[in-house]
Formats: C-alpha cells, sequence, structure tokens
C-alpha cells in the first residue's frame, strides 16, 4: 500500500488526537478537517475534489447527533470512510463482456504508463477466470513495443497476434479472424502509445473504436506521477470517451492523489490497479476495500482472496489437521514462507490485516525480506530428519546449519523461536475453533 501510506499515517495521527479528547465540539471537528485538508493535498489529490470532501463530511460531522452521540470520533471516521467511497466511485466497476464473443479490449496511454505489462496481467486475470484472451500488437511505431508485448504473452503464456508495422485497422481485423479461428473469447488490443496526448495518437484509437466498437477502452495511468495522471485522464476521456481506468505502480512509493481523483474529475470508474512488477500483481479495484486501507482499518477481503489463490483447497485442509494434531513442521513452515511470498509484498500483505496497518504505516512494524530469505536458507540447510524434529538440533548442528546457510548459530536459534511460537500461535487457533483470533500474538 505504498500509495497511501503517508497518507494512511496522517489521517491516523488526526484521528488519534480526537479519539484522546472524548467528546467533541464542533471547533475541534473543523480543526481535524482542516488537518485532513493538508493531508489530501499533500498527498497530491485535486484541489476541487479536496474542497468537495471536506465540505460534505464537515456537514454531516457537526450535527448534533454526531458530537452528542457516542464516540463521536468513530462516527466521524465513518463519514470519512463512507466520503473516501464516495469519491472513488461507491462500488467496484465489473469489465464488461460482449453478449456475441470475442470481447474486444482497447488498452490505451501514454509511454512509460505500464501499458503494455498491463495487457499481460488483464490476459492473466481473465484466463484465471476462464476466459481465453488473444494479445494483438498495434503499437506499430515501436518494433520494441511489438517485441515487448511478444514477452509479455509468452511469459503470460497468452497467445499474441502481430503482423509488423502495417496499418492498425488492418491488424485487429485479421486478430478478429484469428480469435474466432482459435476460440478466443477476449481480443486485448495494444494500442500506440507516445511520450504526449497528440492528434495522431487521438485520431488512430479512434479509428479503432470506431470501426470495431469494443466493449471496454482502458486507459491506462501511472499513479506515480500524480495529478498528471488526472490531466491525462480527463485529456483523453474528453476525445476518447473511455469506459474505464487502470492504474499502474499503485505499489510505488508515491502520493496517491490520483486514485483518489480521477474518478471524481472524469467520471469514469478504476477497474484495475497494478501493485507489483509480476503479471499476477493485478487487483480489482474496490473502493470500499481501498477507503478501509487508507483508513489503516485493513483489508480482510482482498487478504482471503490472496490466500485463496495461494493455497488450494486440499492444502488449506492438510493445514487445518496439522494445526489440530500439533505437527506442524518446519517443512511445513518453509511451504508457508514460499506461500506467503507468492501472495504478494509482505508489507502489503499484513497492512490488510485489521490493527496492523496503523503499525505498518506508523513504521512500529516493518517486514525484513532479509530475515524470510535467511530463514529459508537456514531450514534448506537442515536434513530432512532436523526439519521434521527440530527439537533433536543441538548446538554441534547449528554450527553446521550455520555454516551452509551463511548465517549465524543466533540467527537459528531465533528462527527456531520463532517457529515455535507459530506451533503455539496454530494450536491456540485449532483450539479457538470460531472463536476468532483475539488477543493472539503474531511472531514477528
Amino acid at each position: 500500500m505504498g500509495a497511501f501510506s503517508g497518507l494512511s499515517e496522517k489521517l491516523n495521527h488526526i484521528f488519534s488526537k480526537m479519539k484522546n479528547k472524548g467528546k467533541l465540539t464542533e471547533l475541534e471537528v473543523k480543526q481535524a478537517m482542516r488537518e485532513v485538508r493538508i493531508a489530501l493535498l499533500e498527498a497530491d489529490v485535486n484541489l476541487t475534489v479536496v474542497k468537495e470532501f471536506i465540505n460534505n463530511v464537515s456537514q454531516k460531522a457537526v450535527g448534533d447527533d454526531i458530537l452528542k452521540g457516542l464516540n463521536p470520533t468513530q462516527q466521524v471516521i465513518k463519514i470519512v470512510n463512507e466520503e473516501l467511497i464516495r469519491i472513488m466511485g461507491g462500488t467496484h466497476s465489473k469489465i464488461n463482456i460482449a453478449d456475441k464473443p470475442p470481447t474486444i479490449i482497447l488498452m490505451c496511454g501514454l509511454q512509460g504508463s505500464g501499458k503494455t505489462t498491463m495487457c499481460g496481467k488483464l490476459a492473466v486475470m481473465l484466463r484465471k477466470q476462464g476466459k481465453n484472451p488473444l494479445l494483438v500488437a498495434c503499437d506499430i511505431y515501436r518494433p520494441a513495443a511489438i517485441k515487448q508485448l511478444q514477452v509479455v504473452g509468452k511469459n503470460a503464456n497468452v497467445p499474441v497476434f502481430e503482423k509488423g508495422q502495417i496499418n492498425p485497422q488492418k491488424i485487429v481485423k485479421e486478430a478478429l479472424k484469428e480469435a474466432e479461428h482459435n476460440g478466443n473469447d477476449v481480443v486485448i488490443v495494444d494500442t500506440a502509445g507516445r511520450l504526449h496526448i497528440d492528434d495522431e495518437l487521438m485520431d488512430e484509437i479512434k479509428g479503432l473504436k470506431k470501426s470495431f466498437n469494443p466493449s471496454e477502452i482502458l486507459l491506462v495511468v501511472d499513479a506515480m506521477t500524480g495529478q498528471d495522471a488526472v490531466n491525462v485522464a480527463s485529456k483523453f476521456n474528453e476525445v476518447m470517451d473511455v469506459t474505464g481506468v487502470v492504474l499502474t505502480k499503485l505499489d510505488g512509493d508515491t502520493r496517491g492523489g490520483a486514485a483518489l481523483s480521477i474518478r471524481a474529475v472524469t467520471g469514469k470508474p478504476i477497474k484495475f490497479c497494478g501493485i507489483g512488477e509480476k503479471l499476477s500483481d493485478i487487483e480489482i479495484f474496490y473502493p470500499d476495500r481501498m477507503a478501509s486501507r487508507i483508513l489503516g482499518m485493513g483489508d480482510v477481503l482482498t487478504l482471503i482472496e490472496k490466500a485463496q489463490a495461494a493455497f488450494s483447497e486440499e492444502e488449506a485442509l492438510a493445514m487445518q489437521k496439522k494445526m489440530k494434531t500439533n505437527s506442524f513442521t518446519l517443512e511445513d513452515y518453509l511451504l508457508q514462507i514460499d506461500k506467503m511470498k507468492s501472495m504478494g509484498d509482505m508489507s502489503q500483505m499484513l497492512s490488510m490485516i485489521p490493527g496492523l496497518a496503523g503499525k505498518l504505516n506508523g513504521k512500529n512494524m516493518e517486514v525484513d525480506e532479509t530475515k524470510i530469505a535467511k530463514s529459508k536458507a537456514i531450514i534448506q540447510s537442515m536434513t530432512p530428519k532436523e526439519r521434521q524434529n527440530p527439537d533433536m538440533i543441538k548446538s554441534s548442528q547449528k554450527k553446521r546449519i550455520a555454516a551452509g546457510s551463511g548465517t549465524t548459530v543466533q540467527d537459528i536459534n531465533s528462527l527456531l523461536k520463532q517457529f515455535s511460537q507459530t506451533q503455539e500461535m496454530m494450536q491456540k487457533m485449532a483450539n479457538m475453533g470460531k472463536r476468532g483470533m483475539r488477543g493472539m500474538k503474531l511472531p514477528f
């Protein structure tokens, strides 16, 4: 959640000060809203959007039923949450699927926005949903762009249709014949990019739109460019009437203002966001989940979805059985580390857990990726017997494992202690059953 870490930290600080006051006066709410306004502007949120946001929240937050009610600060946070959801679009916007296949998706955007890679990410996501996508190379002005799409397609295990540097309309026409012949029900067209918006670029995409009537025209914008991303979205939308926006690099060290501004400025929904470099690093954009992350409330639903994608039902049942029988070994621990890594950035994962997000944003809790790599090296340097029975590992064996993994005996002691805490935690989870995880300490 790199894009919102700064904003989230500031909002948490503002609301914690309000909580300390107990009851709130209208003056205190207005003072807090001034601070929220500054935090939003520093996050590069559009000025008009900020004004509307603050006005709406202030009007709802200073009523007697809020100020004189129970937990007034919680009521104000609830109003802020609802307003964040509203400006980002209310509900998530699904991709438009054509009644008669194939569904044509035009991907447009400036050079450097991550458009070509996003074509591959979208194809991977759609294939997981049971679709059979075809990628089409229509960025005809740069041979490197055609090559890049071919590389992306190969890595995504999705076919790429290209005819070199000929007329884009002819390419799409032939691609549709290819799609019909091979049963591709989604055609994703990587259109030409430019360093800036010009008439030639717009005319070309307009021509494709007019000729093929696509189900989606998705504009890909780089979240790290802040208000420039919003301006690009506005200009493209004026000419093209796009159906949705895709935000890339939302995991980057940026201020996140684009995500909070684009819907309000263009009226068009953010449909997807890129959250990393891997082809699996794409998420459907849910305004309510994003608002929850911004306010440090976590995002349990996305975390569950990521876990379900990483763990098969059989693996989950096997792990449940190990929890119940207290037979969780270092082999299982190693598997869990790999599975967690496949789910994405560890700090992102933890920021989705309610209660931990604020700690992470406050930098009290950072995930050390080198420590994870060290843990893997230690376990991989053990014998199968030692992984099954860590209690048998004595001083001489620790020295051997340390030498084999390039670590120290202290590192091994730390890992074994952490593993023991994890075993204990899993046993508690099994014993508590449906009573939840309250009061439990996480082993990091």
